[in-house]
């Protein structure tokens, strides 16, 4: 197919993307999808969904003159469903078709992986473009995707890292947040030193090592946050199931104490202004530098000694969905 058509040259009629542009994006993710994907609202979303990343990742970033919008926005102002025919019967519904789809999101089952570094004492984990938390790489499955299929991809797209041979379809910790089942397959043994970069636009903004140590909650009431002040509401649930994986599981390599007690960045997103269009200078860190005090490995400090109390944070996540 070819390219984008060549709109810089042409004003956007109140902010809206020029009419060939959106001719060009229902070309590419609607008419030539099979039938049965356009008889469910959650599919044509999702088909508008990847319209819109496109937009964002290609069209936007390659012509400055373009504005930029959220998926609500692109649904319903944009619009691509009055630009497209097979969609225009649903101009009307479009509203209520928005809300079930982010209603349905949520109980789409999502997969990844906890990736852990040669001792066990560290995990990788990836920071989304906007925002400050921190969560292992995961993502939603597609339709008929298989669990460690799923994972597989949405490590590779996030961390640039393929955990093919390294993965067990037995090997795994699960949690069910609401009506949302989360599969984080264990995938042991990865070097330090590893290069990481992801291989999506404008998903990540940093990917890093972080001791197990410092995921600990701050305390029972601060289930969200590690001992370091880290976001990790997406962490902690995993934890305690986590811990008694790496008792079964003893590491064959020993501690290295020439290792930094804080986290290593092994790639991070550089620019202006996170989430704009401007360019992103990829970085990848060199080898780490030893720390210049030794570790801690007093009892509460270790991660292998660690007492979680889970219970806390099943509450807490229960009490957000009812609310």
């Amino acid at each position: 197919m070819s390219g984008l058509p060549r709109s810089s040259s042409a004003p956007l009629k109140n902010g809206l993307p020029p009419q060939e542009l959106l001719d060009d994006l229902c070309s590419r993710f609607v008419l030539n999808v099979p039938k049965e994907d356009l008889q469910s609202f959650e599919r044509i979303l999702f088909l508008v969904e990847y319209a819109h990343w496109f937009y964002e990742d290609n069209s936007v970033e390659k012509n400055p003159s373009l504005k930029s919008f959220n998926l609500k926005e692109f649904t319903s102002y944009v619009s691509l469903f009055n630009s497209c025919d097979v969609l225009k019967p649903y101009v009307a519904h479009i509203d209520d078709i928005f809300k079930d789809f982010t209603s349905y999101k949520v109980k789409v089952p999502v997969t990844g992986a906890i990736i852990l570094d040669e001792t066990y004492e560290r995990c990788l984990l990836v920071k989304g473009w906007k925002g400050s938390s921190w969560s292992f790489p995961r993502g939603k499955k597609n339709k008929d995707e298989e669990d460690h299929a799923c994972a597989i991809r949405e490590v590779l797209e996030e961390t640039g890292f393929d955990v093919t041979k390294l993965l067990n379809k037995d090997e795994y910790i699960e949690a069910v947040f609401g009506q949302q089942r989360v599969r984080l397959y264990i995938i042991a043994g990865v070097r330090e030193d590893t290069a990481f970069a992801p291989l999506t636009k404008k998903e990540i903004s940093e990917i890093a090592w972080h001791r197990l140590d410092d995921l600990q909650p701050a305390s029972n009431d601060v289930i969200s946050r590690g001992i370091t002040g880290l976001k990790l509401y997406m962490v902690s649930p995993f934890l305690a199931s986590l811990k008694s994986w790496i008792l079964a599981h003893q590491s064959a390599i020993a501690p290295r104490t020439d290792m930094p007690l804080k986290g290593i960045s092994m790639w991070k997103a550089k620019n202006s202004l996170i989430g704009s269009s401007n360019m992103i200078v990829e970085s990848q860190s060199t080898k780490p530098e030893p720390d210049v005090h030794p570790p801690d490995t007093g009892l509460g400090k270790s991660f292998r000694n660690f007492r979680f109390n889970i219970a806390p944070i099943f509450q807490a996540i229960e009490a957000g969905f009812r609310a």
